[in-house]
C-alpha cells in the first residue's frame, strides 16, 4: 500500500483502483496516513482517466435526443422549444444549428446544459463516430475488441464500424443497442465507454453455446436461491456460470473501462439467451453475488417488457447516481436481496442490532451462503461500508483469479 507509483499501465490502473477500494473500506482520517494516501491515489486514478478517456461533451443533438428518450417525448414535443415542426426535424437531423432563442428554450423547460447546446452542430459529418475518442479506441484495441483488426492497420471509422457490423444486420448500429436501455448510471459516466463495453458482451456472448433457449419463468427466488448456495464453494462463480447455461442464459465477465463505474448489465435483446454481464470491478465475492442476483432479477422481473438491457453502475452505493427507471431498479434489488436474505429471517436477526462477525457468521451458516456475501447484505442495509470490511475484503473473498484469461495473474 505504501509503494504508490504513478500510474502508466492499464494494470497499475487496476492495482490502484484495489488499492483505493482498501483504504474507502477502512474509512481513514483525512489527516491520517491512509488518509492522505487514499487522496493521492485519487489524483493518480483522476489524471491517468484523463489521458487515457478524457471527458467529452455530448453534442447538442445527442443531448437533445437523451432528454427525449428519458422524458419519451416525440418530436412534436420539442416545437414549444425549437419552432415549427419541419424546425424541429432540421434541428434534430444536424441541418439547422440551434438559435440563442432555442438554448434558453431547451435549458429552461427540459434542464439541458446551455453549456452543451452551444457547441456547434455539426451539419452531415464526415464519419458518424466522429464523437468516439480515439484514446478510448486505442483501449478497446489492447483488448481484442476488433479482432485481427487494429489501429495499425485500419482507421478508427473502420474498426467500429466493423465492430458494428460483426454484431448482426439487426444490431448495426449505435443506436439500435442504446434503444430502450435503463441507466442507473454515475452522473459523469462516458456512455460511449458504456456502448463499447456492451458490445464486447454481446461479442463474447455470441461465441458461448449453451444447451437451451432460455424459457421465461424458468427463473424464480427458489432458483435464485439455489444459485447463490455455490458461493461457498471455492469455484462457486465459474459454477454459476455453467447453472444459468443450463437454462439457457449467458454469464460473461468483461473488465469496465475508464470513466465508467459498471458493475453489471442485462442484456435482454438476445431473446433466445438473456445475457448478463458482469465487471468484476469490485474483486470481492458479496458484490459478485449481489450484482449477478441483481441482473437476474431484471431478468425474471423485466424480460419482454419496456426496455431491452439494464445498466447498473455503483450498484450498491446510490449517491451520485441518475436513474430513468428507478422503480424497476428498486424491483431488482429488493428481489436479490430476499433471494439472499429474507426480511423475515433479517427482522429476527441479531445482525440487525449488532452487526458482529459472530452474527454475520451465524446467519451465513443458517442461509447456507458466504459469510462475505452475508457481510455485503448487511453493510448495505446499515448503510455503513466501514462493518465487517475485513470479511469482504480477505484474501479468500476475491473473485478476479478463477478468470485469468480477463484478469491475468501478476
Amino acid at each position: 500500500m505504501n509503494n504508490i507509483k504513478v500510474i502508466k499501465t492499464e494494470q497499475d490502473y487496476r492495482d490502484a483502483l484495489k488499492s483505493v477500494e482498501e483504504l474507502m473500506n477502512l474509512d481513514p482520517n483525512p489527516e491520517s496516513a491512509e488518509g492522505e494516501q487514499l487522496a493521492l491515489l485519487s489524483t493518480l486514478i483522476q489524471e491517468y482517466e484523463s489521458r487515457i478517456l478524457p471527458q467529452s461533451l455530448p453534442t447538442p443533438v445527442e443531448a437533445i435526443r437523451f432528454r427525449m428518450e428519458q422524458a419519451d417525448l416525440k418530436p412534436a414535443d420539442l416545437i414549444p422549444y425549437i419552432g415549427s415542426r419541419s424546425r424541429v426535424s432540421e434541428v434534430l437531423s444536424g441541418k439547422r444549428p440551434l438559435t440563442l432563442e432555442m438554448i434558453r428554450a431547451l435549458e429552461t423547460g427540459l434542464g439541458i446544459p446551455a453549456k452543451v447546446l452551444i457547441q456547434k452542430i455539426e451539419a452531415n459529418p464526415d464519419s458518424k463516430y466522429d464523437r468516439w475518442d480515439i484514446r478510448l479506441v486505442k483501449l478497446m484495441d489492447s483488448r481484442g475488441y476488433f479482432g485481427k483488426k487494429t489501429l495499425k492497420n485500419s482507421t478508427k471509422s473502420d474498426l467500429l464500424d466493423s465492430l458494428f457490423t460483426s454484431l448482426g444486420s439487426s444490431r448495426l448500429q449505435p443506436a439500435a443497442l442504446l434503444r430502450k436501455t435503463s441507466y442507473r448510471s454515475a452522473i459523469l459516466t462516458n456512455k460511449d465507454a458504456l456502448l463499447a463495453w456492451q458490445i464486447r458482451v454481446v461479442q463474447k456472448a455470441d461465441k458461448m453455446k449453451v444447451p437451451v433457449k432460455y424459457k421465461h419463468g424458468t427463473l424464480d427466488i427458489s432458483f435464485m436461491r439455489d444459485l447463490i448456495k455455490l458461493s461457498v464453494e471455492k469455484d462457486g462463480p465459474k459454477k454459476a456460470i455453467k447453472m444459468l447455461a443450463d437454462v439457457g442464459i449467458k454469464l460473461i465477465i468483461e473488465p469496465h473501462l475508464p470513466k465508467t463505474h459498471l458493475d453489471g448489465a442485462a442484456i435482454l435483446t438476445e431473446k433466445d439467451n438473456p445475457v448478463i454481464g458482469l465487471t468484476l470491478r469490485h474483486d470481492r465475492l458479496d458484490n459478485f453475488w449481489f450484482t449477478l442476483l441483481h441482473e437476474l432479477a431484471h431478468v425474471i422481473k423485466h424480460y419482454g417488457g419496456d426496455f431491452d438491457s439494464f445498466f447498473d453502475e455503483k450498484l450498491q452505493d446510490k449517491k451520485g447516481v441518475e436513474f430513468n427507471s428507478r422503480d424497476k431498479e428498486d424491483e431488482a434489488d429488493e428481489l436479490a436481496e430476499e433471494a439472499i436474505l429474507p426480511k423475515a429471517k433479517w427482522e429476527i436477526s441479531p445482525a440487525k442490532v449488532i452487526p458482529s462477525a459472530m452474527a454475520a457468521q451465524s446467519l451465513a451458516n443458517e442461509l447456507g451462503v458466504h459469510i462475505s456475501v452475508v457481510a455485503g447484505i448487511i453493510r448495505f442495509k446499515h448503510e455503513n461500508y466501514f462493518y465487517l470490511h475485513k470479511i469482504v475484503t480477505d484474501k479468500e473473498s476475491r473473485v478476479q483469479w478463477l478468470f485469468p484469461d480477463v484478469f491475468p495473474i501478476k
